[in-house]
């Protein structure tokens, strides 16, 4: 079964807890902390396998979950770091971070692997703590949590050349005869279900991919049809080539056939229309086929290259093939996504936010909220009173005791972090 997209939810390992010991052996005076840091959690890595070419193993695993890392002990033992989950996918996968629309990863290339989800680190044990002021600190982390996401995990098929054009054009009967690719051949639309790749060679051997891509219709770029899932597959494309019935065979006009499919590639992605492409007029063995053709030369620009073909009984299919070959060659390599939204990423990964909110709910609680506190919170442990004390002094540091007076905030009202109240005092 062909699956090339897929929505699923990765969990990082949290990281491992840190230890609160004290060192206590006979004939060792004021042995002081002694609790070991936590382990780092899992990270979630997507890495290329060459040898897939379907999302099959991803659909039916809705939650990729990373280990956590192993708690600190005493003695000074750090826990272990969880080995990352590695998950394999076929070359030429994109991932996209549904909640905030980025592109996380594009594995375009051979053994590349990427960090999708990092891993949370691990929580300090009480040594980490210990200074020249306070010797023995009676208080310690819990691990770090790993990163949450949701992901759209989508195959963009790795092919030079890209077959377009609405059903039965004879696509596969092309890819068939130039390549060992066995697509399904039948007299009736939409016969191709999957896209079909196919490896062909032109006269003076260079070797290059062809992509046999279903059948379009007017409104592919929209959802109509199969279009829209498999137009995606064009976008790697260095060159189209334009499958045409230049026989008319189903009472279609070619040329309109020809502006149909160039106004759905247009519309799905305005970079389609300005690739090289040829156009293949196929089925010339068929009565009629000449003169449509000199009536649809009439209405195109001259300077698209037209090849009369039959794919049916192999002829013209070796200059086709020769000429793609030389297109190939000539395409530059452009990357799939330019530079600013490669550039986007990186400033949303690094963009500094804000560390809390502050608002008050309609029972007349004050909520704090914000990625930094609560991640604060929840490597705090309450278990002592150092403990307590040293999160109520990050809070006053942060400001957040400050910005509750300023909002009016009185003595004994109730504040709250996530599930945690406390009152509020001056």
């Amino acid at each position: 079964m062909f699956v090339d997209e897929v929505e699923i939810k990765v969990e990082a390992g949290n990281g491992g807890d840190g230890c609160c010991a004290f060192r206590r052996e006979k004939y060792v005076a004021m042995g002081g902390p002694y609790g070991g840091n936590g382990g780092h959690g899992s990270d979630i890595i997507f890495k290329v396998d060459e040898g897939l070419h379907t999302l099959l193993d991803l659909r039916y695993q809705k939650t990729i979950k990373g280990k956590k890392g192993e708690n600190g002990k005493g003695k000074n033992q750090h826990g272990k770091g969880a080995d990352p989950v590695v998950v394999k996918v076929p070359l030429g996968t994109v991932v996209t971070d549904l909640d905030t629309g980025l592109i996380i990863a594009d594995l375009s290339k051979k053994n590349q692997s990427e960090l999708i989800a990092k891993g949370g680190r691990g929580g300090r044990g009480n040594t980490a703590f210990k200074t020249q002021t306070n010797t023995a600190p009676d208080y310690s982390e819990n691990g770090e949590e790993g990163e949450h996401k949701n992901l759209k995990v989508e195959v963009k098929m790795l092919a030079d050349v890209g077959l377009v054009g609405l059903p039965s054009v004879g696509k596969s009967t092309f890819i068939s005869m130039v390549s060992k690719s066995k697509p399904k051949i039948a007299a009736y639309h939409f016969t191709t279900l999957t896209p079909n790749l196919g490896v062909t060679k032109s006269t003076d051997g260079r070797s290059y991919v062809i992509a046999d891509l279903p059948g379009l219709i007017e409104g592919a770029s929209h959802g109509e049809g199969l279009g829209d899932k498999f137009l995606k597959h064009i976008e790697r494309t260095k060159v189209i080539a334009h499958v045409i019935d230049m026989s008319g065979s189903e009472g279609r006009d070619p040329y309109e056939d020809y502006l149909l499919i160039n106004k759905e590639l247009k519309e799905f992605n305005e970079k389609l229309i300005k690739k090289p492409q040829i156009i293949i007029a196929n089925k010339m063995d068929i009565s009629g086929s000449l003169d449509k053709l000199k009536e649809f030369k009439k209405k195109i620009d001259t300077n698209i290259k037209i090849f009369e073909v039959s794919a049916a009984t192999n002829k013209g299919l070796q200059v086709v093939v020769d000429t793609l070959a030389d297109l190939v060659d000539e395409a530059p390599n452009d990357p799939l996504y330019d530079e600013s939204q490669i550039e986007s990423h990186v400033l949303y990964k690094f963009k500094k936010e804000e560390p809390f909110t502050i608002t008050k709910d309609s029972d007349g609680i004050w909520v704090i909220s914000g990625k930094e506190i609560e991640k604060i919170f929840k490597m705090t442990k309450f278990s002592s009173d150092e403990a307590v004390y040293r999160f109520a002094k990050k809070l006053r540091r942060m400001g957040i005791d400050q910005r509750l007076e300023e909002l009016g905030a009185k003595e004994g009202e109730q504040v709250r972090i996530l599930d945690f109240y406390f009152d509020y005092k001056n």
